[in-house]
């Protein structure tokens, strides 16, 4: 496969994905649990509240800014 790059752009502000997973495993991290407890993550982007809404291990909710 191909090396992909995702960008979100919105409103002139654009948010590659990587910053975007890296900030989620940091609000997991700062929750006390540990990166490679991650078996799954899901990632709702909501570019008009600049905020990211995620689902970690079908159980862990949460949000942070874009």
């Amino acid at each position: 496969m191909a090396k992909t790059n995702m960008f979100v752009e919105y409103q002139g502000k654009q948010v590659e994905d990587k910053a975007i997973i890296a900030a989620v495993k940091k609000a997991w991290t700062e929750a006390g649990h540990k990166v490679g407890d991650i078996k799954t993550m899901e990632l709702y982007i909501k570019p008009e509240e600049a905020s990211v809404y995620y689902v970690i291990n079908e159980t862990f909710t949460g949000s942070v800014a874009m």
